[in-house]
């Protein structure tokens, strides 16, 4: 067991875990965080997508020890303190990118990683940054215009 201390969604965390243990083990199981979901297990499907340090990573082979004096954002995290959605989550919603909301979050975390670093995405960025992400139900098209509406929304 290894004492990592890390903060998650703003809040700081203190925690001994597995030295073995993944970043999404310690987030659903230990912190009760279940927004990030594990898809396949091995990195391909990004439905465990969370940002570390401004990064989108796919939590399921991120080690949790590597979270120790990281900042970790999950999509529990995304909630404004007004108590609504984040444009991200509202622009999914208003798009109808979100069908069976299996990959929802962690095609959002991709999104906002993305928008933080590059506030002006054209069509071909957001495609590129979402490349880790699939989705069986959408096709895409919604979710790509989505994000491109979030970030029209979040310049204004």
């Amino acid at each position: 067991m290894k004492t990592i201390t890390f903060t998650v969604n703003g809040n700081p965390v203190t925690l001994d875990v597995s030295e073995d243990a993944n970043l999404l083990s310690v987030l659903n199981d230990d912190l009760e965080l279940a927004g990030a979901k594990e898809g396949c297990g091995a990195g391909e499907c990004g439905a465990c997508t969370v940002i570390v340090d401004g990064v989108a990573v796919t939590s399921c082979l991120y080690p949790a020890c590597e979270a120790d004096g990281r900042v970790v954002e999950t999509v529990e995290g995304l909630v404004l303190e007004s108590g609504s959605l984040h444009p991200l989550q509202r622009t999914f919603v208003d798009y109808g990118a979100v069908q069976c909301g299996f990959c929802t979050p962690g095609m959002v975390m991709s999104a906002k990683a993305l928008l933080d670093k590059y506030p002006n995405p054209n069509e071909q960025e957001v495609k590129v940054a979402l490349a880790g992400n699939i989705c069986r139900c959408t096709g895409y098209t919604q979710i790509v215009e989505a994000v491109l509406a979030a970030a029209e929304e979040m310049k204004k």
